[in-house]
């Protein structure tokens, strides 16, 4: 398997020609152009291919033996399991070829939604996720989820900083290390659900479509658990967007699904932010600049929502 770059995605030019002429044929036109967007940390190739004549498309390849691509194939077959409706772009199709696996979804046009208070992105995306977790994922969502182990109830991280807290630990958690140790283990035993979960919601995990309004991408996480659980993990982001930490504290007394099961939310957006604290402590993985900047980041607007 080729070496993940170090400093970001697979540009198109490393997928084997063999893949390339078989896309641009199932495609009907040659590609003039790629376009690679911002955001995300994994490092197969990610891109916006245009085509000959206008036509665009979003592309998802990397090598059959990266660890990424089963990742891909988990995406494309939640995709195409979705309820009717849900917001999330088509599966246009699978390609194999060269060694490589490509998964090909309809392009969505517009940019990232702005989460900030000055936005209504927000309350629309917390309005999507009331009507996408308000009743149990369907049949077909839940058998092309099946095959993929959750990672969700494995997150943690306070009781191994409670064991060896690092010396740069926010003072506030470190006051509150058993505290946070305590939320983080009642997760594992509320983790499990019949709902529909996105499993890494964030800005750049999303599209305001100019015609389909916001949109989420990148369901490689996808599973299902609590209704409580997108919301909840969104929550931070919110955070970073510049709300006040009490006001999208409120938010989550008041939204349906987090409203009515708080301590399933304050124990999962306690190991959340665990697993933040202690990964963004660790060597940067290849490919993936930035994760561990931002998991600073995520980890402090975590904190200053589980004081409410």
């Amino acid at each position: 398997m080729p070496v993940p770059p170090t400093s970001g995605r697979l540009q198109w030019n490393a997928v084997p020609p063999p893949l390339r002429a078989r896309l641009e044929d199932v495609l009907g036109a040659p590609v003039t152009d790629t376009v690679t967007p911002g955001g995300g940390f994994g490092h197969q190739l990610a891109a916006t291919l245009r085509l000959d004549g206008g036509r665009r498309v979003f592309i998802k390849a990397a090598p059959d033996d990266d660890p990424l691509t089963p990742a891909n194939l988990h995406e494309a077959a939640v995709l195409g399991a979705l309820p009717p409706g849900a917001p999330a772009p088509d599966l246009l199709g699978i390609h194999h070829s060269g060694g490589w696996t490509a998964v090909v979804i309809a392009h969505l046009d517009g940019p990232h939604p702005d989460l900030s208070p000055r936005s209504g992105d927000a309350e629309q995306t917390f309005a999507l996720l009331d009507k996408l977790t308000s009743s149990p994922a369907p049949a077909p969502y839940i058998a092309a989820v099946r095959t993929a182990p959750s990672p969700m109830g494995a997150l943690h991280g306070w009781n191994e900083l409670l064991c060896a807290p690092p010396a740069d630990l926010d003072p506030a958690a470190r006051a509150r290390l058993p505290q946070l140790a305590e939320l983080e283990a009642a997760w594992p035993a509320l983790a499990h659900g019949d709902h529909i979960v996105h499993g890494d919601l964030r800005a750049d995990n999303m599209v305001h479509d100019r015609r389909l309004g916001v949109t989420f991408v990148d369901w490689a996480h996808a599973t299902t658990g609590p209704a409580c659980t997108d919301a909840a993990s969104l929550a931070p982001q919110l955070v970073l967007a510049g709300h006040q930490p009490a006001d999208v504290a409120r938010l989550l007394r008041e939204h349906p699904a987090t409203a009515e099961n708080p301590g399933t939310t304050t124990a999962f957006l306690a190991a959340l932010t665990g697993h933040w604290h202690r990964n963004a402590r660790r060597p940067a993985p290849p490919g993936a600049p930035g994760l561990r900047a931002y998991q600073h980041r995520a980890a402090a607007a975590g904190l200053a929502l589980l004081s409410y």
